[in-house]
């Protein structure tokens, strides 16, 4: 009879100690707008999100009528405050959208009809880890291809010339996933702002990079395809022409080919 007793009361405590962790380190599903949904109203977003604390792994439900609205994340904050939709990174419209914080930082949503977004449909959160769990281990990081080096500018470095010209640079260009850009310049009056979009880029704005090199020789590598904008941050110096746009994408070439091109690189070439 005794054993039984222990027995039970073993199982009775791992189920209190599993509901205790459950409890405490499950992740959180927020009704945008609670009662409201997700409508257009002036503020209610603003309002909503604050005072709230978004933990990675939460996740953010979003309820509207499917025939007159979607929910639309884009990359930064302009395009959040222009409502601009233009290149979306995501798009929701099945009415009843949940959509998981998996990342830091801040996350921008808003519905594609720019008159429902203008009227305040539109949200912004910060995320940030649980302080409760222990941080996720860095992902393995991806082996890329061994890549050319081209230095910004060329001899002309880092520098404010006539507006258009990193411009032309980069369009005699082809860029691809595993080449690397170098950045000369001096850092006591300059540096490279990494920023995340289109509008970003073509207001200047550094309110929001997403890395910021100024070491005055700055090897930043291309680790992605797509889109990549650079900017000085230095009082009018973007507005002069200091900044870059590069397209990149996946080489043709396989692995070894790759391999090939960058040891001709290391042969000496006898004049």
């Amino acid at each position: 009879m005794s054993t039984t007793k222990k027995i039970f009361g073993f199982m009775l405590l791992m189920i209190t100690t599993f509901t205790v962790l459950l409890s405490c380190c499950s992740a959180t599903v927020y009704k945008v707008g609670d009662s409201d949904g997700w409508t257009a109203k002036d503020g209610i977003y603003r309002h909503w999100a604050e005072g709230k604390e978004f933990h990675v792994g939460d996740s953010l439900v979003f309820e509207y009528d499917r025939n007159f609205n979607d929910v639309t994340q884009v990359s930064g904050a302009l395009e959040l405050e222009y409502c601009d939709s233009s290149s979306p990174k995501a798009v929701y419209n099945t009415g009843h959208d949940v959509v998981a914080l998996k990342e830091p930082g801040y996350h921008h949503f808003m519905s594609s009809n720019h008159s429902q977004c203008v009227s305040g449909q539109r949200l912004e959160v910060l995320v940030v880890h649980d302080p409760s769990l222990p941080t996720p281990p860095p992902l393995p990081r991806k082996i890329l291809p061994l890549g050319k080096i081209y230095t910004v500018g060329d001899s002309k470095g880092w520098n404010v010339y006539d507006s258009d010209f990193y411009n032309k640079w980069s369009e005699e260009k082809e860029f691809h996933v595993g080449d690397s850009l170098l950045f000369k310049y001096n850092n006591e009056v300059n540096n490279v702002l990494e920023i995340s979009g289109d509008l970003e880029f073509k207001a200047c704005d550094p309110t929001s990079p997403v890395a910021v090199h100024k070491t005055g020789h700055d090897l930043v590598r291309l680790t992605e395809p797509g889109v990549h904008y650079f900017i000085s941050s230095k009082t009018g110096h973007c507005e002069a022409g200091l900044k870059l746009r590069v397209v990149v994408s996946v080489s043709k070439l396989s692995p070894i080919d790759r391999l090939i091109r960058w040891l001709r690189t290391l042969i000496p070439h006898h004049h």
